[in-house]
């Protein structure tokens, strides 16, 4: 007699609900890496306002940066959160591996006073950088004695982090401009001396956490693996269509810089991955593609605005001349 226990039988790869911890972990690990999220957004939105501000030029600039309702960020952060919950932990994996591939070999091409292309970086890892928290947390709690209460504590400092950083965004938002030229507020004014160090300070807090992201992702998807014959045959075909990705990628940001030719990137990227799993993967890793082609998404359509300033090459704001 057929009965609800015998429902997984025949879904591979589909482990029953578990109820408590089971549960509340995902969901602790996707609001902690969409905080991040919220994090790294801000800072940008700070470091390009204060760019602005320093140019008479980028008015209109300015403007479109004023131009955000507080109710899409909320809710942009409860999607990016609700969509790192729901994600499966190899196909998050996969997705931090390919930017950091993509990521090393951009750099290595970059010229010098390559500016533009090193912030267009930092806008397109938003989902990636998620996916990298998420995974970092399920592999160095894996196994905690009190990995719930870890979690808790680990949002709590998330959120505080975030809450910080947009109270800043609003404040360089509507007084940056009066304070900056009064000689008024301590923060506008260490914002008009040292906005130049966002940047670098991005660079050493993304690299850290793409380094820990990358060692879990690793561990996460040979797990899966009984033999050392197994993990082979999925990562040489793994490889071989990151190099090709990552080629192709290269080129067309080349020719299409803006948002159209990032969402075509996007498509070709998913593409890839999704045609890879289909002989690699299971049912799951293809809908996790598919939730992943949506994350990626939904973090352009936050950022549109940054990837248009990225074109007309905002440069880094002058320091602040020291008066005699």
């Amino acid at each position: 007699m057929f009965s609800l226990p015998s429902l997984p039988s025949w879904l591979p790869g589909l482990s029953s609900p578990q109820w408590g911890s089971g549960l509340l972990d995902p969901v602790l690990q996707g609001l902690i890496g969409a905080c991040g999220v919220s994090v790294l957004n801000s800072l940008l939105r700070v470091y390009f306002f204060v760019s602005c501000a320093s140019n008479p030029r980028r008015r209109l600039e300015r403007q479109r940066l004023r131009a955000r309702w507080a109710l899409l960020d909320a809710v942009h952060l409860a999607g990016l959160a609700l969509i790192l919950t729901v994600l499966g932990a190899r196909v998050a994996a996969l997705v931090v591996l390919e930017f950091s591939l993509r990521a090393v070999s951009t750099l290595l091409s970059l010229h010098k006073g390559s500016e533009r292309e090193r912030l267009q970086l930092y806008l397109l890892c938003q989902y990636s950088l998620g996916c990298a928290l998420s995974c970092g947390l399920s592999f160095l709690q894996e196994g905690a004695p009190h990995r719930t209460l870890n979690l808790l504590l680990g949002l709590w400092l998330a959120a505080l982090l975030s809450s910080g950083a947009r109270r800043l965004c609003r404040h360089v938002d509507q007084l940056y401009e009066l304070h900056s030229s009064q000689n008024y507020c301590g923060v506008c004014l260490g914002l008009l001396a040292g906005a130049h160090r966002l940047p670098p300070l991005l660079t050493r807090a993304l690299a850290v956490a793409f380094a820990v992201g990358d060692l879990a992702a690793v561990a996460l998807i040979n797990q899966d693996f009984p033999t050392t014959s197994d993990a082979v045959r999925f990562w040489t075909p793994l490889v071989i269509c990151y190099a090709l990705l990552v080629i192709y990628m290269q080129e067309e940001q080349r020719q299409q810089p803006g948002l159209q030719g990032q969402v075509q990137t996007l498509l070709v990227r998913m593409g890839g991955l999704f045609v890879l799993l289909l002989t690699v993967g299971s049912w799951l890793d293809l809908l996790g593609i598919l939730l992943s082609l949506l994350g990626e998404l939904w973090c352009l359509a936050s950022i549109h605005t940054l990837l248009d300033l990225c074109q007309i090459q905002v440069g880094a704001p002058p320091r602040a001349s020291p008066k005699h």
